[in-house]
C-alpha cells in the first residue's frame, strides 16, 4: 500500500499543494489530474522519492520511503514524461538498456516480445530510434511495463503521443497489472478507461 500523509510541496515562492493525504491500495490506480502547473508531476516525483516534500511523508507498506531508500526503489517502475530514448540506439537496445539501468535485466527475446506487445513490429526493433515517430518512441519507453515485475508503477502522462489503439493496449496492460494485485499512480490529461472499483482520481488545483 502507498500512502501520502499531509504532503506539502512548494516551487519557489508558490505552494503547489498542502496537507494532501491519499491512499492507494493494491489492485487500484490513482489518476492525478489538474491544470498545468498544479503540481501533478511534482507529486509523482515525490512518490518516486526523486523530490523531497516540503512537509509530510510518503509511506510504503507503512514505512517512510526516505528511510527505506533502495528497498523502496526496488519496488517501483517509474516512467517519466520524457521518453529517455537515445536516438543512436535501436528500440531493442534502448529497452534493454533501460531495463538494465533499472536493475531489471531481461533477455533479447523478452525485450522483442515486449516491443511487439505494444505494437512495434520486428522490422522496427533494429532501426535507429532517431527515425521513429514520437508515438513510436513513447511505445518503446512504455514497453518496460510488459517486462516489469515490480508492484508499484508511477507513470507521467503515459498516453502522450499515442493513438487510440495504443492507448487501449496500455490501458489493458494497466488493468492486468491491477488484477495481479499491483498498484499504480499516473499523471494524465485523459480519461482512463478502467472499472470504477480499480480507479480513483485526485484533482490538484494549484
Amino acid at each position: 500500500m502507498l500512502q501520502a500523509v499531509r504532503l506539502s510541496c512548494r516551487r519557489g515562492e508558490r505552494r503547489l499543494f498542502s496537507d494532501l493525504t491519499v491512499k492507494v491500495e493494491p489492485g487500484t490506480l490513482l489518476a492525478i489530474v489538474g491544470e498545468n502547473g498544479s503540481g501533478k508531476t511534482s507529486l509523482l516525483r515525490i512518490f518516486s522519492s526523486l523530490l523531497p516534500p516540503e512537509d509530510g511523508a510518503v509511506l510504503w507498506e507503512g514505512e517512510d520511503i526516505q528511510q527505506l531508500k533502495e528497498l523502496y526503489s526496488g519496488q517501483l517502475t517509474y516512467i517519466g514524461h520524457l521518453n529517455g530514448i537515445k536516438d543512436d540506439l535501436t528500440p531493442l537496445e534502448n529497452l534493454m538498456s533501460a531495463m538494465a539501468l533499472a536493475g531489471e535485466v531481461c533477455s533479447q527475446t523478452e525485450a522483442q516480445a515486449a516491443l511487439e506487445a505494444i505494437g512495434l513490429k520486428r522490422p522496427i526493433h533494429r532501426l535507429p530510434s532517431k527515425v521513429l515517430s514520437q508515438g513510436q518512441k513513447r511505445r518503446v519507453a512504455l514497453a518496460r511495463l510488459w517486462l516489469s515485475t515490480r508492484p508499484l508503477w508511477l507513470l507521467d502522462e503515459p498516453f502522450t503521443s499515442l493513438d487510440v489503439a495504443s492507448t487501449g493496449i496500455v490501458t489493458e496492460r494497466l488493468h492486468a497489472h491491477l488484477q495481479r494485485g499491483g498498484l499504480g499512480v499516473l499523471v494524465t490529461h485523459q480519461e482512463v478507461d478502467l472499472p470504477t472499483d480499480r480507479l480513483q482520481r485526485l484533482r490538484l488545483t494549484g
